[in-house]
């Protein structure tokens, strides 16, 4: 059944409202029309089983027939804190968190981060970002979108850390292994993971993440890339604490 992600002010009354790209999908690319069914979800977690009553070149109306199950993800939230990285490195970084489920993205303006955002160029990359975000969203089946936050400073990147999970892996750490932290600690309800933009964290911003409670942990031998680190390191923390690899039997 095809599926479809919309603004939750697009229900109203039972009916679904999909409208742009969506409406164009549906009429010209799927051929769909009225009385053929589709799966729309809103985003944020719930899910409508609806059929389509009238489908135009600019908007289609679907009736809700039911709510469909949503099955949660089970384990803590997990936010990505990346250091902005050059050209589109970005793109991929929030496609591939996306599919593996992460739930935040925040895009961090280090002291070592080339690409350089302001003004309307700011906004214009977060919605490309939440365009990918919403598309590997629908590709992988899960039913809800990450957030992606604006690029900004430390400040915005430590401000919500209070009583959450925190690491930053740091090529400079020799003590505490990722291994060791997984096997030491329990996850509480949120985790943070910082990951630094090409050329890593300077020594000054570890200790500033690290006086707000953010430990050091080395993933070893090798200096892996930005896009690589951030990909490695979401996916062994959902492994080891969410559902990647299945919903644990115990």
């Amino acid at each position: 059944m095809p599926r479809f992600f919309v603004e939750p002010d697009q229900i109203r009354d039972g009916y679904i409202y999909l409208t742009g790209q969506d409406a164009v999908h549906i009429t010209r690319v799927l051929r769909l029309g009225r009385g053929d069914r589709l799966l729309v979800l809103d985003g944020r977690g719930k899910s409508y089983q609806a059929v389509i009553e009238d489908a135009g070149r600019t908007r289609v109306i679907c009736a809700v027939t039911g709510e469909a199950p949503v099955f949660s993800s089970p384990g803590p939230r997990l936010t990505l804190v990346q250091g902005l990285p050059k050209a589109d490195k970005m793109d991929l970084i929030v496609e591939k968190t996306t599919e593996l489920g992460i739930s935040r993205i925040i895009p961090l303006v280090c002291e070592r981060s080339v690409l350089k955002l302001e003004g309307d160029k700011l906004s214009r990359r977060r919605e490309r970002w939440l365009r990918i975000a919403r598309e590997a969203s629908k590709q992988c089946r899960r039913p809800d979108i990450p957030e992606v936050d604006l690029p900004g400073g430390w400040e915005q990147a430590l401000r919500d850390l209070d009583g959450a999970t925190a690491l930053i892996p740091w090529e400079e750490e020799n003590a505490l292994t990722l291994k060791t932290f997984l096997r030491e600690n329990k996850p509480r309800e949120q985790v943070y993971v910082f990951i630094g933009p090409e050329g890593g964290f300077t020594p000054r911003e570890v200790e500033l993440a690290r006086s707000h409670g953010v430990r050091p942990v080395t993933l070893g031998p090798r200096i892996l890339r930005t896009e690589t680190a951030g990909l490695a390191v979401v996916a062994m923390l959902l492994y080891q604490w969410c559902d990647l690899g299945g919903r644990s039997d115990g």
